[in-house]
């Protein structure tokens, strides 16, 4: 009999001696399987971004930003994951991690990374309402911050997240 991820963390747990806590340094790796296990059961799911998974350039998400994915479609061959947030108008690109400490300060977009979260859509919603993958997540990519920073200098997306951002976050932008 195959097991569901769920069905063998639940052993797992099942089996582990009581008086037995998880080491330390697993903590963040149990987390971190709980929290995918969610994506893959199609439910949102909020993630602490940084680590090893990647962090978020947040952009407006009107046409300009339409047209910066359309870019980065042809310069990856097929752009790298974008979820898009029709409620807030903004888009986030999932960016390698440790890109928001070298990011420099850009009118059109903010990275973030840790210790901020963000809560991924579950993988099958592809449309509103809501958050979505414009772009669905792929385990072999994330957007590239150089062409990323490229296109969106070029395309200027509005309207820019930047106020709305600093007054949610505490983030310091430009």
């Amino acid at each position: 009999m195959t097991l569901t991820g769920a069905q063998a963390m639940r052993e797992l747990i099942e089996s582990a001696d009581p008086a037995q806590g998880p080491a330390e340094d697993m903590k963040d790796l149990a987390d971190l399987i709980r929290t995918l296990l969610h994506v893959d059961m199609k439910q949102d799911t909020r993630i602490r971004l940084g680590g090893n998974l990647f962090d978020v350039v947040i952009t407006g998400s009107g046409l300009q930003a339409r047209a910066a994915v359309a870019l980065m479609d042809s310069i990856q061959g097929g752009c790298g994951p974008v979820i898009e947030d029709p409620e807030s108008g903004w888009f986030y690109w999932l960016v390698p991690p440790g890109s928001s400490s070298r990011w420099e300060p850009h009118p059109h977009g903010v990275c973030i990374g840790a210790p901020h979260t963000i809560t991924l859509p579950s993988l099958n919603r592809t449309a509103p309402p809501g958050p979505y993958w414009l772009r669905p997540s792929a385990s072999d990519r994330l957007v590239p911050i150089g062409p990323l920073r490229g296109a969106l200098a070029q395309l200027r997306p509005e309207p820019t997240p930047h106020a709305a951002l600093a007054a949610r976050l505490g983030v310091t932008t430009p």
